[in-house]
């Protein structure tokens, strides 16, 4: 997700669509969060770890 995200953010800033932009931010955002409860320990969607 955070790779995911991060590519949407390169492609939203050289075409200049800021749709992609936003949604590249929101992924790449939510993946770090459910990557650090995820390292932390805490069960992400029932799962005790997410890559």
């Amino acid at each position: 997700m955070i790779i995911l995200g991060i590519v949407l953010l390169v492609v939203g800033f050289v075409t200049g669509i800021a749709i992609l932009w936003t949604i590249g931010i929101v992924l790449a955002v939510v993946g770090a969060i459910l990557w650090v409860l995820g390292a932390m320990g805490h069960a992400v969607a029932g799962r005790r770890h997410y890559w």
